[in-house]
């Protein structure tokens, strides 16, 4: 082992995200939502996401997946599944994000939603399953969080609809 060193460490806090799926129509809901840090970073200012956000103080992953997917894009989650849980830059950033996929009903979404006192201005989308590569190959989603919850749900799809048929 090496003798000590100085680390810039950012403390971050903990995120949920949620992949919304609706296994009757196929599709998955996601948001698109202008992000600085892509735009810095000269990749798509307006990214397509999974939904997410921060945990406060005193609430679980499994509640903050319900609440940003009520803000963020007027839906109601049924049934949760955990996809995973992992840091997001274990060697500067102590933000992790607990992962999941969530069963809803699509047909109704769509729309602008978000908190206006969070300037939050988010297009809703719904992305037929068969599409969800490409986007990741176009760049069109470019985050791990979203990246990871589409791969998944492409490995695991057949798998979570004869699940959620079994409960439904």
């Amino acid at each position: 082992m090496s003798g000590p060193i100085d680390r810039e460490v950012y403390d971050r806090g903990h995120v949920t995200g949620v992949l919304p799926y609706d296994p009757v129509r196929d599709c998955v809901v996601m948001i698109e939502q202008f992000r600085v840090g892509a735009c810095l970073a000269g990749m798509r200012s307006w990214q397509v996401e999974a939904v997410a956000g921060i945990i406060d103080e005193g609430e679980t992953p499994e509640q903050v997946a319900r609440r940003e997917a009520r803000e963020e894009a007027d839906l109601d989650i049924h049934d949760l599944v955990p996809i995973c849980r992992y840091v997001v830059s274990p060697g500067a950033i102590t933000e992790s994000v607990a992962l999941f996929a969530g069963r809803v009903d699509s047909s109704d979404a769509g729309g602008v939603h978000g908190l206006p006192e969070e300037g939050e201005d988010i297009k809703v989308l719904v992305v037929p399953v068969s599409e969800l590569a490409g986007m990741i190959d176009d760049g069109r989603i470019g985050n791990s969080l979203s990246i990871i919850a589409v791969q998944w749900l492409l490995l695991y799809r057949d798998k979570l609809r004869a699940s959620w048929k079994a409960t439904a």
